[in-house]
């Protein structure tokens, strides 16, 4: 699970009738090797990764928090939006905070419901009654009882043989077992001993449901790859061919639920954001269609925008993200149909939708996203083949071929980013369907490297980004030769005649190019994917050069849950 968060890590047991709790700053392996977590005693326990919302990155804040009497320990993902108030009442009655974090709040009032109660379900019950914000948290008592409630963050339960595993994610137990119940938001799970009971917040029993998670999600191992990333980036010729397989009906009915809707919006963040960009510029240029995209975060300001009964188009990677899942809800209210392009088809965005289209590209564990943006822009294109009814093809033997000739060549890549990995300041320029890439490509090299980085849309060089370029500065130039290619490579003799050094992505030589990453000549449609992987590779071997981790970037988390 340390995908999910990873700057502090702790394990909680419960074992003769006492909980033993051991946790620190640190990924988990490094946190092991100092203080054995796997040394804990006991057959029943929680752990979890942090990613720092409230609070510094400290041994304290560190997960699993013990209540003030220690008879209960919880872990939590979310936010609780009212902590400061419950925290003020806590502490009139005596309960003693140790860390700045707000889940310590879930623990403390627990205990207060359970002293006074006597029962853990009820307890559960009136504990929730008084929590405000999204969250999922597990609780185990010094009994052997165990709690989880889930509240706009996932929660699922692995069910084995002889056991009950709770997670955030399938994952967390996959190579346990691949039957799993998808937690319902409201509801929340009592385990006892080999008995299991799912309730709904007012106490209602409700009825379990077992799913079959696929094994595909087994396969999150690195295998012989460095790290993760690497090998997703290498994963892309196949997921060219997997992606949407699993849904053809969905992108079939949803292309043609398109065709007839008056007013269309993307919306995603991050990456997906970028792919609904390159989306708008598709189903524009070929589809005569036109349609608003949406940073999903900024929904909530600007919701006005939302025509009713219109169509929204969410793409998540992981289903999860809380942003768009606000979006999203702000759209259904509206009335609107809802078509998510979502990795995971038991996410809380496909639960959501009229429209499901898995990506269909297997688990995708390295922060920085790779290969889903490749699956993304697929199934976009499958889209519009619907759309087009057959007048728009795509060759994906022919994309599948041009991403693999690009990574049989990683050592010229790898040594442009010895050369960029002390450079303060990259710039990506771009035109046309070139500059959602350029701002995709800044992303990863933000991302991966913690160098700054900006994508430029190249007839806005003159307008103010040219006054940066000097000698100080590297310049990506993504240029492939097609309609944009004359004036992008005018842009790059303006900013080389200022000191810059041009990195050149093309299938076209120049000497304007310092240095020069060759992309396959191919068809036009072809250029937005083929020439992501020599960014993706630059930034995943800028990484290596500057010693940081490329799997793990610093304060960033795969699937932001938290608002």
């Amino acid at each position: 699970m340390e995908y999910r968060g990873y700057d502090s890590v702790g394990v909680a047991t419960e074992s003769n009738s006492q909980i033993e709790l051991k946790k620190g700053t640190g990924k988990v392996e490094e946190v092991n090797s100092k203080i054995q977590l796997d040394s804990l005693p006991g057959k029943i326990g929680i752990g979890h990764t942090r990613w720092a919302t409230h609070g510094k990155v400290t041994d304290v804040n560190a997960h699993p928090h013990p209540s003030n009497s220690g008879k209960l320990a919880i872990v939590h993902n979310g936010i609780i939006e009212n902590f400061e108030e419950l925290k003020k009442q806590l502490e009139k009655e005596g309960y003693i905070f140790k860390s700045e974090t707000d889940s310590e709040v879930i623990a403390n009032l627990l205990q207060k419901n359970y002293e006074k109660i006597k029962n853990v379900k009820d307890a559960i019950i009136k504990t929730v009654s008084e929590l405000k914000g999204n969250y999922a948290f597990v609780a185990m008592f010094e009994n052997g009882q165990m709690a989880a409630a889930r509240f706009h963050e996932p929660l699922i339960v692995g069910i084995g043989k002889n056991s009950y595993f709770l997670s955030s994610d399938v994952l967390g137990f996959i190579e346990q077992t691949d039957n799993a119940i998808y937690i319902e938001n409201g509801n929340f799970v009592l385990i006892e001993k080999d008995k299991l009971e799912i309730f709904d917040f007012n106490g209602n029993i409700v009825k379990q449901q077992i799913t079959k998670v696929s094994k595909e999600f087994a396969d999150a191992y690195k295998g012989d790859y460095a790290h993760f990333t690497l090998k997703e980036i290498s994963e892309q010729p196949d997921i060219i061919f997997k992606s949407g397989e699993n849904t053809k009906n969905a992108i079939k009915n949803a292309g043609n639920h398109i065709k007839n809707s008056n007013n269309i919006y993307i919306t995603g963040s991050g990456t997906s954001y970028n792919a609904a960009l390159i989306a708008k510029q598709i189903l524009a240029k070929y589809a005569k269609i036109k349609v608003d995209t949406i940073i999903s975060s900024e929904l909530q300001f600007s919701s006005q925008i939302i025509e009713p009964e219109s169509t929204l188009i969410a793409i998540s990677q992981s289903g999860e993200s809380a942003d768009v899942l606000e979006a999203v809800n702000i759209a259904k209210k509206e009335k609107c149909k809802i078509i998510s392009i979502v990795n995971s088809l038991t996410s809380s965005l496909a639960r959501e939708s009229d429209f499901i289209i898995g990506m269909n590209c297997g688990p995708e564990i390295g922060v920085a996203a790779t290969k889903s943006f490749t699956s993304q822009i697929i199934i976009i294109y499958k889209l519009v083949e619907v759309i087009c009814n057959g007048n728009f093809v795509i060759d994906y033997k022919e994309i599948s071929n041009a991403i693999s000739k690009i990574l049989e060549n990683h050592a010229q890549v790898r040594n442009i980013a010895k050369e960029i990995k002390e450079i303060s300041d990259i710039y990506v320029l771009g035109r046309g369907v070139h500059y959602p890439i350029a701002i995709e490509s800044a992303l990863k090299l933000k991302e991966l490297t913690y160098i700054h980085a900006e994508g430029i849309a190249g007839g806005e060089l003159k307008h103010g980004p040219l006054a940066l370029m000097d000698s100080n500065v590297f310049v990506i130039i993504i240029n492939p030769k097609d309609s944009t290619y004359s004036d992008t490579l005018t842009s790059a003799r303006e900013i080389k005649a200022r000191g810059a050094k041009i990195i050149g992505i093309s299938d076209e030589k120049s000497d304007v190019y310092d240095y020069w990453i060759e992309i396959p000549k191919t068809s036009e449609l072809t250029y937005p994917i083929s020439e992501t992987i020599p960014i993706q590779l630059l930034s995943y071997y800028a990484a290596i050069e500057k010693d940081t981790d490329p799997d793990y970037p610093r304060n960033l988390a795969k699937s932001v849950t938290v608002k």
